[in-house]
């Protein structure tokens, strides 16, 4: 129904807000004490539900074991993704269940996911809306990072089915501060960057607003960076001054708890005092940080968000984008002014500080969640996918199917077939990332087509590549012979992405672009040399008789050239290359006699 709210969520690492578009205005919503801000924090209980949001927040000093915070960063990935120093900045503990999966003790009988704890979030996120609507609802819009893979998407939308909410559509979380930002500037051509630093992601995507279009030019973020890292650095540097070793749950709580003050007390004043009473043993502990020693604290992680940028803005840029009007900052950590001095000092734009920082995600996803129920007017969305996907061809090379930045929803495919003689299946490996040898880039995921052996060449399996508007992408795999299609959906188990990496896969990428394309090119001579050579020996066994000693003498030696560069240790692209091409030459009679021979064999007799 037209008339059916459809409310739209931040779930943030940090906060989350809940909005609605209501009489043509996104609105966010209040619970019943007035606050639209919603700590993403559960606090779980032996013997009662457990406690969500600000009440959750204040427990967890008192059970910090049983508090779960910033599960946003372990949302949709494996235990085997977690490094040794994420781990240690835990209060709470994580264990794996035995197959990758994160599970968290809480005290309760059974462990906690991370699609648990985000179900509780979403949970008390669905209750605010109802009891401001008055009114029941049961379809949302949600946000999340740009960067977030196909896993974590599913396993956004899992948490949101536990709550009893269905997904109408995700939406990266730029492009939904992007449409909060141009809500009233519709009509209006621009082209603009949004600056998202939350509390544990950050992107920069690119967008260009014309005649009602929302199109994302080029993103690009890391899923493990935000003002997390800045409340460790915090507090790691209180740490080492107080020299506190083997952290209790309890004094880590403290610690990044008055690492987070300090650090909300420094956007505005030149100094603050940290003031721990009975932290250890008795003793109360006091350090004051000046506004210069917390910007050089945190330098280094401001500095992580510049090659990302750098990274878009040169996308952009070859997509023939001229300039950025406006260059927007969201996210509750863009309040610090190194971040603002930073842009304007790297990029040479002035920060545009329109848009709230908690609030504009929210806003956006209301608004989206209003175009959808038709609450508001048309405007078209159009989104990218910030990695290439593909699959692994013979000799271990990567063969994009959909390009990095290719607008979404998207839809592509390619034929393939058997590349050696009596081939029972094709192994379909799907793969993400930029990098032109498959073992470089991710495993996704795997679908096996089987089909009758034959020749080489003689199979014919079609793949085809779909991804929705929200991000997820369906593989499908087809044997036209018998018509029978293969379904691989990437979900979350079949997913083993690390968040960490993703950055530097797009670095590497440029990093080792020479190495990988000679690498490639070197692959596919080889292939080609190791296809010509059986072929030339099969061909001499038949009609070799027929050459003059010259043309046989050249082609043994054009043949031995080729072997010979197999065999070396160097892998020289460039050469081998040649020699295949003067391999084809010296054939060129060769392969005519062969063609003769077969004519001859069909001739009637």
């Amino acid at each position: 129904m037209e008339d059916e709210f459809i409310i739209g969520i931040d779930l943030g690492t940090t906060n989350s807000l809940v909005g609605v578009v209501d009489s043509g205005f996104p609105i966010l919503l209040a619970d019943e004490n007035g606050e639209r801000i919603t700590p993403s924090v559960v606090s779980y209980r032996e013997e009662a539900d457990p406690l969500v949001g600000r009440e959750a927040y204040r427990a967890k000093r008192l059970a910090p074991e049983r508090t779960v915070s910033s599960v946003k960063r372990l949302l949709g990935r494996p235990f085997s993704d977690l490094t040794p120093e994420e781990l240690n900045t835990l209060s709470y503990p994580v264990t794996n269940d035995g197959r990758d999966h994160i599970q968290i003790p809480v005290g309760k009988s059974e462990p906690v996911t991370p699609v648990d704890v985000s179900s509780e979030i979403l949970r008390h996120l669905k209750q605010v809306a109802e009891a401001a609507l008055e009114c029941e609802v049961a379809r949302a819009v949600i946000t999340v990072p740009a960067y977030f893979n196909n896993a974590q998407r599913e396993a956004t939308k899992a948490a949101a089915q536990k709550a009893g909410l269905r997904v109408e559509r995700i939406i990266n979380e730029p492009t939904a501060a992007a449409l909060a930002y141009g809500l009233d500037k519709i009509d209006d051509d621009q082209t603009v960057a949004v600056y998202d630093l939350g509390g544990g992601t950050f992107d920069l995507s690119i967008l260009q607003m014309r005649d009602g279009v929302f199109e994302v030019i080029s993103t690009a973020g890391d899923t493990q960076l935000g003002g997390d890292d800045i409340d460790q650095a915090v507090a790691g540097e209180l740490a080492k001054t107080w020299e506190l070793e083997d952290l209790s749950p309890s004094e880590s709580v403290n610690l990044h708890t008055a690492a987070k003050e300090a650090k909300e007390s420094l956007t505005a004043a030149d100094s603050h005092t940290v003031r721990l009473p009975f932290l250890r043993d008795g003793r109360s502990f006091e350090h004051t940080f000046s506004r210069a020693e917390f910007e050089a604290l945190i330098l280094p992680v401001i500095e992580r968000t510049r090659p990302i940028c750098r990274r878009a803005l040169a996308e952009a840029e070859g997509k023939e984008v001229k300039k950025i009007d406006h260059f927007i900052l969201v996210g509750g950590s863009t309040r610090i002014p190194l971040v603002r001095d930073k842009i304007e000092e790297w990029f040479g734009y002035e920060p545009n500080l329109s848009q709230h920082p908690d609030e504009a995600i929210a806003l956006g996803a209301a608004i989206q969640a209003g175009i959808l129920c038709g609450r508001v007017r048309s405007i078209v969305l159009v989104d990218v996918t910030p990695l290439s996907l593909g699959i692994e061809t013979f000799g271990g090379l990567m063969n994009v199917i959909i390009p990095r930045n290719s607008t979404i929803p998207a839809k592509a495919g390619e034929m393939f077939t058997n590349a050696v003689a009596n081939q029972e299946s094709i192994a379909i490996r799907v793969l993400q990332g930029e990098r032109e040898l498959a073992k470089d880039n991710w495993l996704l995921g795997e679908v096996i087509v089987p089909f009758e052996n034959g020749p080489k060449g003689s199979a014919r399996v079609g793949v085809q590549f779909a991804i929705d508007r929200d991000g997820i992408l369906e593989v499908l795999a087809r044997d036209t012979v018998t018509g029978k299609d293969h379904i691989l959906e990437i979900r979350d188990a079949a997913v083993d992405v690390d968040d960490s990496e993703v950055e530097n896969m797009v670095s590497e990428s440029i990093e080792y672009a020479f190495e990988d394309m000679n690498e490639r090119v070197w692959t596919e001579a080889k292939l080609k040399s190791e296809e010509l050579l059986p072929a030339v020996d099969t061909a001499l066994q038949m009609v070799g008789d027929q050459l003059d000693e010259k043309e046989m003498s050249q082609i043994k030696s054009a043949a031995d050239e080729v072997r010979g560069l197999l065999s070396r240790g160097e892998k020289d692209a460039a050469v081998l290359k040649q020699a295949n091409a003067a391999l084809d030459d010296a054939t060129q009679s060769l392969a005519a006699l062969l063609v003769e021979a077969a004519f001859s064999d069909m001739t009637p007799g």
